[in-house]
């Protein structure tokens, strides 16, 4: 079983910087998707980015793309999540997600996609 935890979140101030971590553990692990979603109250939960196993294949959503930037250290087993230029409607709770599998270029956005999540890690951006 892959156990995945996140840590970073926090309060922030709008047009500030935050860096979220997640840690992967457990025998035999080996997940070449690993990505970022995050859920507001009362939304649905979006996709914010991914990164394939290499680090040089990335995707993002089109809400924070040119602001947030992810990143992976394979082999300690991390994901980060580097967002800039902050805004209110960046409040979530921000979520680690990772996949045994490679999924096809389509569905990324998908969290049905990811079977391993974290607890989640609360963002809040401040007008």
């Amino acid at each position: 079983q892959v156990q995945l935890v996140e840590s970073g979140g926090g309060l922030v101030q709008a047009g500030g910087s935050l860096r979220l971590s997640c840690a992967a553990s457990g025998r035999g692990f080996s997940i070449p998707e690993m990505g970022w979603f995050r859920q507001a109250p009362g939304k649905e939960r979006e996709f914010v980015a991914r990164i394939y196993w290499s680090g040089a294949d990335t995707y993002y959503a089109d809400s924070v793309k040119g602001r947030f930037t992810i990143s992976r250290d394979n082999a300690k087993n991390t994901v980060d999540l580097q967002m800039n230029s902050l805004k209110p409607e960046d409040t979530a709770v921000y979520y680690c997600a990772a996949d045994r599998r490679t999924i096809s270029s389509g569905s990324y956005y998908s969290e049905k996609e990811y079977d391993y999540w974290g607890q989640g890690t609360q963002v809040t951006v401040s007008s």
